[in-house]
């Protein structure tokens, strides 16, 4: 049985995402993500004994789940603060099969060739940069006959994730030359290529537009408050917009949208976003 790797990956510091993803805490994003996550790795056909990396995995969503269903789970997140928020929930739910640790999901350095059953990152490797190295790197970790899962917000899609990120971009200085943009992960045509150019057969590789629903007890404007306070992306829109004046603008706009794309009643929110989810077969 393959021991769970304890070793702090110092490779994180060189991704510039670390104090994006540090910034806020995500744990408050996540709480609402908590039903959906179970019900993603439900799809997953996740068994006892099975060696599972979740990428980017924040404190848990969907590792918490696949390590309760037997599998023995590495959790690697390039926040500090996420993976020792991570530890935490594993060590109260007496999860001894689930371990985080820091890591650059573009730089896996420390983690054996055809290590895992299942490599699994839902909205998380694609914010690392160099997307042909991330899928270089999940591709090497998985063992031959074993899958790779991801989860990506789509560019341009009309529901909440694409629509807060393309609008906080809208109010944040213009990124750096060579930056490639997250949501181009949600692209079949741009997943097709980075992972045939990892080795993979295009026809092991399926793309099909999906449904995450965030749910919780509060109105939207309380998730929409979480997301201003707590997702790095927000709060560096309106640290800009405050800084131009622009701040209420901003606000206003995403408060019609978290309205508007709300399912449930005054006092509750249900939301479902459109992601594309990914199934490679090594």
């Amino acid at each position: 049985m393959t021991t769970i790797d304890r070793t702090t990956q110092t490779a994180a510091a060189a991704n510039p995402n670390k104090a994006l993803w540090e910034k806020g805490d995500f744990t408050r994003i996540a709480a609402s993500m908590r039903e959906s996550g179970e019900e993603l790795v439900e799809t997953m056909g996740v068994t006892p004994g099975m060696e599972v990396l979740d990428l980017g995995c924040g404190d848990g969503t969907t590792a918490v789940p696949a390590a309760r269903r037997g599998a023995r789970v590495l959790g690697v997140d390039i926040a500090a603060n996420l993976v020792a928020a991570g530890n935490v929930r594993a060590r109260e739910a007496g999860l001894s099969n689930l371990f985080f640790r820091e890591g650059d999901a573009s730089r896996l350095e420390g983690i054996d060739d055809n290590r895992f059953d299942l490599v699994v990152s839902i909205f998380g490797a694609m914010f690392a940069p160099n997307p042909f190295d991330v899928a270089r790197e999940m591709v090497r970790v998985a063992r031959p006959g074993g899958r790779i899962v991801m989860g990506n917000w789509i560019p341009g899609d009309p529901t909440l994730v694409a629509q807060v990120l393309k609008i906080s971009a809208e109010f944040t200085p213009p990124p750096p030359d060579g930056f490639v943009s997250p949501v181009s992960w949600g692209v079949a045509d741009n997943v097709q290529e980075r992972f045939t150019a990892a080795g993979i057969s295009p026809d092991a590789i399926s793309c099909t537009p999906t449904l995450y629903t965030f749910r919780t007890p509060n109105p939207p404007a309380a998730l929409l408050d979480t997301f201003r306070h707590y997702y790095g992306p927000t709060m560096n829109a309106f640290d800009a917009a405050q800084r131009d004046g622009r701040a209420d603008e901003l606000y206003n706009r995403l408060s019609a949208l978290f309205e508007e794309e709300n399912q449930g009643g005054a006092d509750e929110t249900i939301i479902a976003a459109n992601y594309l989810k990914v199934i490679v077969r090594k």
